[in-house]
């Protein structure tokens, strides 16, 4: 009798043993070092908030500057911190409405300063905002689970993907890797990268959905009643990553997405997605893109 369907790994929380963050040791926090990075990894909010933080710090350094010299700014008032502080985001936003104006050559020097400062500022917060904009990116939705289902009485893992925007990406290719955790001969435990191939490992033109297939043969590490076992053992992911060219912004963008060995739905298939409307036009329904539906896997004899 020949190899039966894998079977379901035991219950753990995978996800949460799995998912948690790298924590990394031994390293030397030079922040200053790679300052153009660690802004451009992080999201819209924290961005706006850096900038916002930046401006109001600028501002609060000027505004002591010109406290240090008392009378040093026409029509502020003497001791002031808030007219000071006015005064410097306008002189450092370049506004300048002419009601407060440098008086002393200490208050000019440090006009200047600012002034400089003020410029250089906006031209890096400008590159940096482009630069995020202009940075393509891609929105494609992958299922939050992987089924293995039959074809033509062999097992296929399946991952199935949508082009979220719905415009073109010519020339899409998928790989999949199963990452796990080995030990050699000699105690020495090493993360390795397995290939899992694929049926048809790009297509060339994803619009709408695209339903990836591996087929479970001998050649695959999902095969045999304890391949699951042994890959949960070796603490095995699974990382996608698709690559294509998006027509409407015309350069090629990258999307990846990760998953689990407790991801994978055993004897099971995607819901359909696809289908028309009452008028006969093509349509897809999302809502039911995670949906998977239960189908039995026949044992081979």
């Amino acid at each position: 009798m020949a190899d039966s369907a894998p079977q379901a790994p035991p219950r753990v929380s995978l996800a949460a043993a799995q998912r948690r963050p790298i924590r990394a040791v031994g390293m030397e926090r030079a922040l200053h070092k790679d300052v153009y990075h660690f802004i451009l990894a992080r999201g819209w909010p924290t961005f706006f908030a850096l900038v916002a933080a930046t401006f109001l710090g600028a501002n609060l350094l000027f505004a002591s500057l010109y406290l240090a010299q008392p009378g040093c700014i026409a029509n502020a008032r003497a001791g002031s911190f808030e007219d000071a502080f006015y005064f410097s985001v306008q002189t450092i936003a370049t506004i300048g409405y002419g009601g407060m104006y440098p008086l002393t050559r200490y208050a000019h020097i440090v006009v200047v300063v600012e002034a400089m400062t003020g410029m250089l500022g906006i031209a890096v917060i400008t590159g940096l905002t482009f630069t995020r904009f202009a940075r393509p990116s891609a929105r494609v939705l992958f299922s939050k689970k992987v089924t293995v289902t039959p074809r033509d009485g062999v097992p296929h893992l399946m991952f199935r993907m949508a082009n979220w925007r719905r415009n073109r990406i010519v020339e899409a290719q998928l790989r999949v890797v199963l990452l796990v955790t080995e030990r050699t001969r000699e105690g020495e435990m090493l993360r390795r990268q397995v290939d899992v191939p694929l049926v048809r490992d790009r297509t060339a033109l994803f619009f709408l959905t695209w339903t990836a297939m591996h087929k479970i043969d001998a050649d695959s590490p999902f095969h045999g009643p304890d391949a699951l076992a042994k890959l949960t053992e070796k603490r095995a992911e699974l990382f996608l990553s698709l690559m294509g060219f998006d027509e409407t912004i015309g350069q090629t963008i990258i999307a990846r997405h990760e998953y689990t060995l407790s991801d994978i739905v055993f004897g099971a298939r995607f819901a359909d997605v696809l289908g028309s409307d009452a008028r006969g036009r093509f349509q897809i329904d999302y809502s039911k893109f995670h949906d998977v539906v239960p189908v039995p896997i026949p044992s081979a004899e």
